[in-house]
């Protein structure tokens, strides 16, 4: 438990939270209900990163999130908060801890319902809005009250890694509570006897089978538990293979990674090995249509222990209030000892050094085998979607964590704001973004807050001359698809 300082207004305590939760930059750009919450910051130990729209200050902070553990974003009310929508929106589906932070009218400001700017509906709707795209919200009216719900709203961003949303009306931010304030960590503890009975049950599956195998997804990312996952594995020598969404989730040089499942959409020969075992340990997968390519993956439940952060279920029946790390850390402290599962060379090929070709055409497959060699153990990739995130699956990631995408929301003109999290996250990593003209015109003029950071990230544009994910979607030369040459 720690106490409070008095004297401390309730902008400076949010401040002090972020940097609390390891918040060291924040994106957005200003506007007058957000203006003196700005000057806070600007104070601040935070970095401001002001961008060129809110939406891309959405996806910067949902990067950021990805690969430093949570993320923020400051915005003005609705005219700026209604533009972020989509890029939360993503960062919910895909288990991205964002903080979103709005200013709003002032509460003296709103007697009789006037029709102050920037506003919709009445002075709720940004806030009931948000309450369908975050796990928490709350808005700051109450000096009483702030401080709690700061560490409530903070808290369930941490633990549930997904989106919150904190609205502070513009003269609430120099408040200063005239009360005592004392905060404490709520721990999230297992049920005792479901956790021992569902690991016991697990690793009883374990010992005896033949073919076991570990399927690792994006939690394991967002859980910050990849040393966990090669501790069971490395342990037990259990194989790994990993969904879209959770790929990076251990470098792909690793021994005993056999690569990407994703049904049939995926190489044959990792879609056999992986359906052909006996005990599958799914661990923080999301059974999405794109990771189980378009629902093609045949995985028997009676062969599957599936382990998330949502639920546990052991074949055809499940258990409740299991943590997913206290789950991962008892099987590493008694691991079962199944049969040796040998991983044919075919899913550890050797990779022929590139053939320079100077008369040959560029073709989608070359630029990606060229550019799989230049990949290195700080390199961080960043796909949009369409052939953008389907070639880029064939790159062979050597560090970890360092393969963003919108995998399964799918959102176009993600990866060049990302590249911008991206950077300010791991200063020190060189930033690869692959992307479609269609996606580039959506998000493109980013490029200006790269450059003003004095960042250099190599941008692959990949020119369809449109939509051209959409056009095998929907067989047709049809004019909707094409995009303008820039």
């Amino acid at each position: 438990m720690r106490t409070v300082p008095s004297g401390i207004s309730i902008s400076q305590y949010l401040i002090r939270r972020l940097q609390e939760y390891g918040i060291q930059d924040l994106f957005g750009i200003p506007g007058d209900y957000i203006l003196a919450f700005y000057t806070q910051l600007e104070q601040s130990q935070i970095n401001v990163v002001g961008c060129t729209r809110e939406d891309c200050a959405g996806f910067a902070a949902d990067a950021y999130a990805r690969v430093h553990g949570m993320g923020a974003l400051c915005i003005t009310y609705c005219v700026g908060g209604l533009s972020v929508c989509n890029s939360i929106a993503g960062a919910y589906a895909e288990k991205s801890p964002v903080v979103v932070i709005s200013g709003s009218p002032g509460l003296s400001e709103r007697t009789s319902n006037p029709l102050l700017h920037h506003k919709v509906r009445d002075f709720r709707t940004q806030i009931d809005v948000f309450e369908k795209l975050c796990v928490a919200t709350t808005e700051l009216t109450d000096p009483v009250t702030a401080f709690r719900e700061i560490d409530r709203v903070l808290d369930a961003c941490a633990r549930y890694k997904r989106p919150v949303y904190i609205e502070i009306p513009r003269d609430m931010v120099d408040v200063v509570p005239q009360i005592g304030h004392a905060f404490q960590q709520p721990d999230a503890i297992s049920d005792p006897g479901a956790l021992a009975e569902a690991v016991a049950e697990t690793r009883e599956l374990l010992q005896h089978a033949e073919r076991p195998l570990i399927l690792a997804g994006v939690e394991v990312h967002r859980f910050a538990l990849q040393d966990q996952l090669l501790s069971l594995a490395e342990s037990t020598q259990i194989p790994i293979a990993a969904t879209l969404l959770g790929k990076s989730v251990v470098r792909e040089t690793h021994p005993l990674y056999v690569g990407l499942y994703e049904g049939a959409m995926g190489q044959q020969r990792v879609t056999d090995y992986v359906e052909d075992s006996d005990c599958i340990l799914l661990l923080g997968t999301f059974m999405t249509d794109i990771n189980l390519g378009i629902f093609t993956a045949n995985l028997d439940p009676s062969r599957c222990i599936y382990a998330t952060s949502e639920q546990l279920r052991i074949r055809h029946h499940h258990y409740h209030h299991i943590q997913l790390q206290d789950f991962l850390q008892q099987l590493i402290d008694a691991p079962p000892q199944p049969a040796s599962r040998p991983i044919p060379q075919t899913l550890q090929p050797q990779r022929s050094p590139f053939q320079l070709q100077p008369a040959a055409a560029i073709t989608v497959s070359r630029l990606f085998a060229r550019l799989n060699e230049q990949l290195d153990e700080d390199t961080i990739v960043v796909a949009d979607i369409g052939d953008s995130l389907f070639g880029a699956t064939e790159l062979q990631i050597r560090g970890r964590t360092e393969f963003l995408s919108p995998a399964y929301y799918t959102s176009m003109g993600f990866s060049v704001p990302a590249a911008v999290g991206a950077h300010f996250a791991r200063r020190s990593a060189r930033v690869v973004v692959i992307c479609g003209d269609g996606a580039f015109q959506m998000t493109g003029q980013e490029l200006s807050t790269l450059i003003r950071h004095k960042f250099d990230p190599v941008i692959i544009v990949l020119d369809n001359a449109g939509y051209g994910t959409e056009r095998k979607l929907h067989e047709g030369e049809w004019k909707f698809n094409a995009v303008q040459p820039w």
